[in-house]
Parts: structure tokens; sequence; C-alpha cells
């Protein structure tokens, strides 16, 4: 159904929406879908470098303490 829909359809569908919403509230919906963005990259990065965090810790030296020792 939506492999119909050329650029004039959508050129109409924006226009549409426009009218509806007006270009104040379209602006402040986007600023809105901007921040979440923003938020969900940032959880990921934050997520992303507590498990390499986590992975560092976990990797530690192993080696047994009688070892040690001969260095």
């Amino acid at each position: 159904m939506l492999n119909n829909i050329g650029l004039p359809g959508l050129l109409l569908i924006a226009v549409v929406v426009l009218v509806l919403f007006g270009r104040g509230k379209i602006s402040s919906l986007m600023g809105e879908v901007g921040k979440g963005i923003t938020s969900f990259k940032k959880g990921v990065n934050e997520g992303t470098k507590e498990l390499e965090e986590q992975a560092a810790a976990e990797a530690k030296d192993v080696t047994p303490e009688s070892e040690k020792d001969k260095v």
C-alpha cells in the first residue's frame, strides 16, 4: 500500500500535518524527538562503558601469589 506513495503524496501529507498541528507544535515535537535521541545515545554509551569496566574488573591479574614473588 505504501509503495505507491510518491513525492507528490509525501508533500500532500506534509502539508496536511503542518495545517493540522501548526509550525510551532511540529518544531517543539521535533525538539523533543531530538532530545530523546540524544538521551538514548548517551544511555547506550554509558551502558557500553559500564560493561567495559566490568569486563576490565573481571580480567584483573589472576597470577597466584606464590608466582608474583618470583619476579
